[in-house]
């Protein structure tokens, strides 16, 4: 009861003073809203940045390993001209691979030829990526269809003239009419279309097939040389749901090394990437990110909290006979104490809420004017209320610690 009693008045105290002095609590309390916004605005554009980059790689699959010439993250001391050297992923290698390998439900081989035109009749689309993949490529990825079907394996093995549309594409070259079993052209060639992927809108990392097509690597053989650098070959293998990656990555890097043909202890001539690869990245970005805005934010809430300071000194300079007449009357020191303690921390709570509201009115004006959702997570909200009873406990210690040290008599006096 002595608690609640404590707070019940030191929060009267506090709204008290705020209504007295108005202009001078709130100049005092904008470094630590200021702070508050600003280290909660930074969390929030984070995880939002996160989330959405979160999303697309997780798009590449968590059990999805991607055999390439190149490595997405480049080591310290590894000459660049050893990559150079490396051979690409060949029609080759994937054969081998298939015929091989245990713990993986699909392994796919692709090639992609960029700025690309597709015309039907007077329409046509530019700078459009035509991809080409073999039969597995549905087992690879992940995506649903609008309208059509897949290849059939039939359709793959003979290279059959069949293509699938992405939704922007089929927009762009239909303008919402039916798009399967239309004749477009593509590279000379006329491909009847059976299928339209759903459309998936924008991604951070250009993993969509929105603006993409997709074709047979049989038929692509054709059109192109699909083994050629400048059309970026790849084996796509995706493991087992019930096998751990780690596992298959050391299934995979052994294969290739003996269709290879390395001696042991020689280096791998090809690279084994994984979405682990970018995920790792982006928490050091972020974790950057995040120190950043402590120091931005903490800056803020230094300067608030030496105003929260000199307000409670204050306070206490205007209520010492209040004081006085309180100790008279038998209040203990710790009760001063306390008091004026809460009253600097519900000063400090006030100014946090105002920066974690006008935080939220933000969150509303990108959501609902903008079109762009912000993450505003339970944790941060905890954060910054957190971090503003910690301000005011520290900013307020040492004005109440001297108010609770007053002698009584000479308090009445003043």
């Amino acid at each position: 009861m002595m608690i609640l009693r404590l707070i019940g008045e030191s929060f009267w105290f506090a709204a008290d003073a705020l209504r007295q002095n108005k202009l001078r609590t709130m100049l005092s309390l904008l470094g630590i809203t200021i702070g508050i916004f600003t280290i909660i605005s930074v969390f929030s554009a984070v995880d939002t940045l996160r989330h959405k980059l979160q999303e697309s790689v997780d798009k590449l699959g968590s059990n999805t390993l991607f055999v390439q010439k190149w490595p997405w993250m480049f080591g310290d001391n590894y000459p660049w001209w050893k990559y150079m050297n490396r051979p690409q992923p060949s029609i080759r290698d994937f054969t081998a691979l298939k015929e091989r390998l245990e713990n993986v439900q699909g392994i796919c081989f692709e090639a992609s030829a960029s700025n690309r035109t597709i015309k039907y009749r007077s329409s046509s689309v530019e700078n459009v990526t035509l991809n080409s993949a073999s039969q597995d490529y549905d087992k690879t990825w992940n995506f649903d269809f609008q309208d059509g079907r897949y290849f059939t394996e039939n359709e793959g093995q003979s290279g059959a003239p069949v293509i699938i549309l992405g939704a922007d594409i089929a927009d762009g070259l239909f303008s919402g009419e039916q798009a399967v079993g239309k004749q477009i052209k593509v590279m000379g060639r006329r491909l009847t279309v059976v299928g339209v992927f759903k459309k998936e809108g924008e991604d951070m990392l250009g993993v969509s097939q929105d603006k993409n097509v997709l074709i047979p690597i049989n038929l692509a053989k054709g059109l192109f040389d699909v083994e050629n650098e400048m059309y970026g070959p790849q084996i796509t293998v995706r493991g087992k749901d019930n096998i751990a990656q780690e596992e298959v990555e050391s299934e995979l890097r052994g294969v290739m090394r003996s269709i290879h043909r390395l001696k042991p202890g020689a280096e791998d001539d090809f690279a084994l990437n994984k979405a682990t690869i970018l995920s790792n990245q982006l928490d050091v970005m972020f974790k950057m990110v995040n120190i950043a805005g402590w120091v931005i934010g903490g800056f803020s809430i230094l300067v608030g909290g030496f105003g929260i300071a000199n307000i409670m000194f204050v306070s206490v300079k205007e209520r010492t006979n209040i004081i006085g007449i309180q100790k008279s009357l038998g209040a203990k020191n710790y009760f001063i104490l306390l008091q004026f303690m809460f009253e600097a921390i519900a000063l400090c709570l006030l100014g946090g809420a105002f920066g974690l509201l006008l935080v939220y009115l933000i969150t509303l004006l990108f959501t609902y004017a903008l079109d762009v959702k912000i993450v505003l997570d339970l944790k941060n909200v905890i954060t910054g209320v957190s971090i503003s009873a910690i301000i005011g406990a520290i900013s307020g210690f040492w004005p109440a610690y001297s108010a609770s040290r007053l002698d009584p008599v000479e308090a009445i006096r003043s």
